[in-house]
C-alpha cells in the first residue's frame, strides 16, 4: 500500500484510543523477568510505538513496510526506540522476544492463524501477544466504498482483477475465532474484546477524510490520480446521501482486541 502519514494522522487522537485500551490489557510482570523486548508490527509514524517504549520502559522495535510511515516514524527513534522496514506477515524472530503488538495493521494480511503462529514462535516463553484489528466491514464508509468502486467508470479501471477487495471484510476474524486460534496455538490467559469506539466527528464530511488515510489507499495506489479524485467526489456524495448530513457526526467504530500469553 502506499500511505500518507499526515493523512493517517488526521484522527490520531482517536486512532490512539484502542491502542491504549489494548496497554491496559497487557500483563506487567515484574517475576521473572519484566517485558523487555518489544516488538510493534506495523509501526506506522511512529508515535505509539515510542509511547509503548516509554509505558513499558521497554526496548522496542518497530516494523513496517512503507517507506512514507518508516520515514515518519524516524523523528521518534531514540536509544531504546528503533525502526525497521518489514512484511509483518512473514516476520518472525528466534523465540526472545517478550511482547509482540500489532495495533491496526493484522487486517491488511491475510491468513491469520498462520500468521498468529509465527508471532507465537517469536514469543519467549511467558511472553504475550497484543494485537487490536477494526472490525468495521459492515460500516457504511466500507460499503459505500465497494458499491462506488462496481460503478462505470472505475469498474473498467480496475481491469479484470476487479477492484481491489476490502481487507477488513476478506481477512479479519469473528472474535470466538480468534479466541479458537489463540487455543488451538496453544496460549494462556487469553483475553479478546469486540469494542465499538464513540467517536464523535466535527461533521459528516470528515468520515472521507478518516478512511482516505485507510480503506480508500487500495483504490489510490490503483486508480490513476485524476480518476482517484473523481471517484473521491462520487464517493463522498454517496456516504452522505446514506449516513446523512450533520454536525457533529456520530461515527462508531467496532474493533476486536485480544491479549494472550506463551506458556513460560
Amino acid at each position: 500500500m502506499t500511505w500518507n502519514a499526515d493523512q493517517y494522522r488526521r484522527f490520531a487522537a482517536e486512532r490512539s484510543l484502542p491502542f491504549v485500551e489494548l496497554l491496559t490489557m497487557i500483563e506487567r510482570p515484574t517475576e521473572p523477568a519484566p517485558v523487555r523486548r518489544v516488538v510493534d508490527l506495523g509501526c506506522g509514524p511512529g508515535e505509539l510505538t515510542a509511547r509503548l517504549a516509554a509505558e513499558l520502559d521497554a526496548d522496542v522495535l518497530g516494523i513496517d513496510n512503507s517507506p512514507a510511515m518508516l520515514a515518519a516514524a524516524e523523528q521518534h527513534r531514540t536509544n531504546r526506540v528503533a525502526f525497521a522496514d518489514g512484511d509483518i506477515a512473514a516476520w518472525t524472530a528466534d523465540g526472545d522476544v517478550d511482547l509482540v503488538v500489532a495495533s491496526a495493521s493484522l487486517q491488511w494480511v491475510a491468513d491469520h492463524p498462520t500468521v498468529l503462529r509465527r508471532w507465537r514462535d517469536a514469543l519467549a516463553p511467558g511472553g504475550q501477544l497484543a494485537v487490536q484489528v477494526p472490525a468495521n466491514a459492515d460500516s457504511p464508509t466500507h460499503t459505500v466504498a465497494a458499491a462506488v468502486a462496481m460503478c462505470e467508470p472505475y469498474l473498467s479501471a480496475f481491469g479484470a482483477a476487479g477492484p481491489p477487495p476490502d481487507p477488513v471484510a476478506r481477512n479479519v476474524l469473528t472474535p470466538e475465532h480468534y479466541a479458537r486460534v489463540l487455543y488451538e496455538l496453544g496460549f494462556e490467559h487469553q483475553e479478546v474484546r469486540l469494542r465499538v469506539y464513540p467517536h464523535v466527528l466535527a461533521q459528516s464530511r470528515d468520515a472521507v477524510e478518516w478512511v482516505k488515510g485507510t480503506t480508500l489507499t487500495r483504490f489510490a495506489e490503483v486508480l490513476p490520480a485524476p480518476l482517484y479524485e473523481r471517484f473521491l467526489v462520487d464517493y463522498e456524495a454517496a456516504l452522505l446521501a446514506e449516513v446523512g448530513e450533520s454536525s457533529p457526526f456520530f461515527f462508531p467504530f467496532k474493533r476486536i482486541l485480544f491479549v494472550a500469553r506463551r506458556p513460560g
